[in-house]
């Protein structure tokens, strides 16, 4: 059982019974949200005061900067320290390890994933028998998707080292994508012994792995667990926030992920991905003001991403906004054309809802390019055809108007 964290929903489907409790969650998580963070604050006040970038950066800056969970700064500094000192595996992982946390911090970051796999990929074809070049570069495969080949390094790498940490925790994650979910725990179990052990500034991510294997199990209470666990090693890494909302929703508690989010919200103001998600999270609780409000935000400040105009075009259609529903699933269905998604990627509920919009509207001269569109990738991919009229076209397109009574 691996559970989808791309929240989406069926345009027709409400899962909740509950109604008008936004206001209230929004107090009691921003209270929760407030006592968890007050002592993370007066650290990050007290940082701010006293910590300036240091003339000359060491790997021990780069280190503090991640315990911290100050993600941006250790990029900064292990990009630094790379530039100086190329062939410094230390380094590589840092930096690796950065941008592969700061690809899952927001919506725009996902190029992360990819730059961290080109520089373990030129630092393994250089080195290719380096463990720790091997094992940070296992991390980076499972990153990107690459499990297969995730796995044989990781196993390779751990035959030279059991305690590799990196590929203990990569070959988990792959076992996981792979369906191997009991060989996943048992990985992950033995990730948090060699980071209890012997690697202790790897707890937070030993403990992030233990955690998604046990929800691709279904244990979502030992998953929230041990994400909990995560979050005391290391509060401000936002995926850690992330995942345990994720998790509080896969059992109904909607107040804790509500909280969660405002963490997010509250170390990165300008956050979307957590906007997203409380868009997505108002829906459900049928407070449609407020889902209009988040997702707002989301495409007023990431107005290229299509995700963002589909959540915010079936939350209009929802509430019977045709026309604004009409034009935000516009900008969707161009944006994922404009963007060269492949057909069988595209989010066709953009071109579905769309439609019902426009024909709730009378408007044919929407309804028609946009049918003639989807027919057309209909012939063009091998996708299921799920939108059709009859021969005629639409009977509001092609029925006569009456004539005027009287």
């Amino acid at each position: 059982m691996r559970i989808n964290r791309d929240n989406s929903q069926s345009a027709y489907r409400r899962r909740s019974r509950f109604g008008g409790c936004l206001p209230t969650l929004m107090v009691i998580s921003i209270m929760l949200g407030t006592g968890f963070l007050a002592r993370d604050w007066i650290r990050e006040w007290t940082l701010r005061w006293l910590q300036t970038a240091p003339e000359d950066v060491t790997l021990r800056d780069a280190q503090l900067a991640f315990a911290y969970g100050d993600i941006e700064r250790t990029i900064q500094y292990a990009q630094q320290l790379r530039e100086e000192e190329p062939n410094n595996q230390d380094v590589l992982v840092m930096l690796v390890r950065a941008l592969i946390y700061r690809s899952y911090s927001d919506i725009n970051n996902e190029v992360d994933r990819s730059r961290a796999l080109q520089l373990t990929q030129q630092a393994f074809d250089q080195f290719p028998l380096d463990n720790t070049v091997t094992g940070i570069h296992t991390f980076a495969l499972q990153a990107n998707g690459e499990s297969d080949e995730a796995v044989r390094l990781a196993l390779r790498a751990i035959l030279r080292d059991e305690n590799s940490i990196t590929a203990r925790l990569a070959l988990s994650l792959s076992y996981g994508s792979r369906g191997i979910f009991d060989a996943a725990l048992r990985e992950s179990e033995r990730a948090v012994q060699i980071a209890n052990e012997s690697a202790l500034d790897w707890r937070a991510d030993a403990y992030r792995v233990l955690a998604i294997a046990h929800s691709d199990l279904g244990d979502y209470q030992e998953a929230a667990q041990a994400i909990d666990q995560a979050i005391d090693y290391n509060r401000r890494l936002l995926p850690l926030h992330f995942e345990r909302a994720l998790y509080a929703l896969q059992v109904g508690d909607n107040d804790t992920a509500t909280a969660y989010y405002f963490n997010v919200i509250a170390f990165d103001d300008d956050n979307v991905k957590a906007r997203f998600r409380l868009c997505e999270l108002s829906s459900t609780l049928r407070e449609g003001n407020a889902a209009i409000e988040y997702c707002s935000f989301v495409t007023d400040n990431a107005p290229g991403w299509s995700d963002g105009w589909y959540q915010l075009g079936r939350e209009h259609f929802l509430q019977g906004h045709f026309a604004a529903a009409r034009d935000a699933l516009g900008r969707c269905t161009t944006l994922q054309v404009a963007q060269g998604i492949p057909i069988e990627e595209r989010r066709f509920e953009c071109w579905y809802i769309q439609g019902q919009a426009a024909e709730v509207l009378g408007d044919c001269d929407t309804l028609l390019p946009l049918y003639a569109d989807f027919q057309q990738m209909v012939t063009e991919a091998d996708i299921v055809q799920t939108w059709t009229y009859p021969p005629e076209g639409p009977s509001i397109c092609t029925d006569p108007i009456p004539e005027p009574q009287g």
